[in-house]
C-alpha cells in the first residue's frame, strides 16, 4: 500500500515480473516521500498550535498590563470612577486566565509557551497593581516586596529548569493567584469601613499562599533538576 493510484504505475496495478527492484526503490522513495510530508505536517500543526486560543487569551492579558496602569493612574490615582474602570480592566485580565487555562486542558491547547507564558502573564498584571497601590500609598510596601520577590524568583527559577523540563502552573499556584486577585481587586476599589478591613485579611491569606506555594516550587525544581542531571550522567 504505497498510496501511489494504479494509473500511476503506469498499469492495472499488479506488480510487474521484471524491473522489480526499481518498483521497490519507487515504493521506498514513495514511502520516504510520504514519511518526510508527515514529518513536515507535523511540524506546520507544532508550529499553529502556538496561534490556539488559549495562547492568545495569554497575550490579551498582557496587552491589558498598561491599560490597567494607565487607568488606575488616571486623575493622580484617586478618582473612585477612574479605579472602578481599573478594576474592570484587572477583573477582564483575571477572567481571561480561568479561560486560558480551562481552554487549554478541555481541548489539548497545551503548550510550553503557554506554561511559561501564562504565569508571566500573571505576575505581570499583578505585579502592576502591586506597585502602583504602594506607590499611591494604599498598600504597604513590604507586601509588594514579599510578592514580588516570590514571583520574580519562581519566574527565574523556571528557565533555570527549562532545559530538564516545564514546572506547570500547580492547583496551589491557581489558589495563590486566585486569592491575589481577589486581594488586589478589593485594593484597587474605593472600599471603606468593614470591606476596607475585609480586604487586609483578604490580602493576608494571599501573602500565606505566596509563600508556601513559592517553597513548594522550589522543592520541584530541585526535584527536576536533579532528575535532569541523572539522565545526562546515564545518557553520556
Amino acid at each position: 500500500m504505497s498510496g501511489i493510484p494504479a494509473s500511476a504505475t503506469g498499469g492495472t496495478g499488479r506488480a510487474p515480473v521484471t524491473g522489480a527492484k526499481p518498483s521497490a526503490a519507487g515504493a521506498a522513495g514513495s514511502g520516504g516521500a510520504a514519511s518526510a510530508g508527515s514529518a513536515v505536517g507535523a511540524v506546520v500543526v507544532r508550529q499553529a498550535s502556538l496561534w490556539n486560543i488559549a495562547n492568545i487569551l495569554t497575550m490579551v492579558r498582557l496587552v491589558l498590563v498598561p491599560a490597567f496602569v494607565l487607568l488606575l493612574l488616571a486623575d493622580g490615582g484617586y478618582d473612585p470612577i477612574w479605579r472602578a474602570w481599573a478594576w474592570a480592566a484587572f477583573a477582564v485580565a483575571m477572567i481571561t486566565d480561568i479561560f486560558d487555562g480551562h481552554l487549554a486542558r478541555t481541548y489539548d491547547l497545551v503548550t510550553d509557551f503557554g506554561k511559561i507564558a501564562d504565569p508571566i502573564a500573571d505576575k505581570a498584571i499583578m505585579a502592576a497593581g502591586l506597585i502602583c497601590l504602594s506607590g499611591l500609598g494604599d498598600l504597604s510596601w513590604w507586601v509588594t516586596g514579599v510578592i514580588l520577590f516570590r514571583e520574580l524568583g519562581i519566574t527565574l527559577m523556571r528557565f533555570w529548569v527549562i532545559r530538564h523540563g516545564v514546572i506547570p502552573a500547580s492547583r496551589g499556584g491557581k489558589m495563590k493567584t486566585l486569592a491575589q486577585g481577589t486581594a488586589v481587586g478589593m485594593y484597587v476599589l474605593a472600599l471603606t469601613g468593614p470591606l476596607a478591613t475585609f480586604r487586609w485579611w483578604v490580602m493576608a491569606v494571599a501573602v500565606v499562599l505566596t509563600v508556601v506555594t513559592g517553597l513548594d516550587y522550589v522543592r520541584q525544581a530541585i526535584v527536576l533538576r536533579r532528575a535532569g542531571l541523572a539522565a545526562e550522567r546515564d545518557a553520556g
